[in-house]
């Protein structure tokens, strides 16, 4: 059985490790693969180069979100199609991602993570903001 009293603390330890990882990802993209290499990658892939941009925007400012417990569900819910872009990229390098070219294993943990946040919800010490959770209502 679920301690309901734990479990909000388990939210938050899961919503706020899983936000710093997306603003470390995001930034890497940023930082040392730079937007024009990670735009390049992107098209490398056939992909549009609007993704790229749209993926770095959502690490980071999803990664922001969560930490801060902004839109929990919304935002987890929202990063699923990253994730399950991170795990198209990495299927054909076998499920280990230590492997060359990283498999599959990490963004699939990574997107099972997030689909848990949707169902938990933000957790101990989200910022509550009013206009927002009430225009979101469950998603808050």
């Amino acid at each position: 059985m679920t301690d309901q009293n734990k479990a909000a603390y388990a939210a938050l330890a899961l919503r706020v490790s899983t936000g710093a990882m997306f603003i470390a990802h995001g930034l890497t993209k940023v930082l040392v693969f730079t937007i024009p290499g990670t735009v390049g990658f992107f098209d490398s892939l056939g992909l549009p180069a609007i993704l790229a941009y749209l993926t770095i925007f959502a690490e980071l400012a999803g990664g922001l979100a969560l930490i801060l417990g902004v839109a929990t569900r919304l935002v987890s819910l929202a990063a699923l199609p990253v994730l399950l872009g991170a795990i198209w990229v990495h299927s054909g390098n076998g499920f280990m991602f230590s492997g060359s070219g990283g498999g599959w294993e990490f963004p699939a943990f990574w997107a099972v993570a997030q689909a848990s946040l949707v169902l938990l919800g933000a957790g101990a010490f989200a910022l509550k903001l009013p206009v927002l959770d009430k225009k979101l209502g469950q998603f808050a």
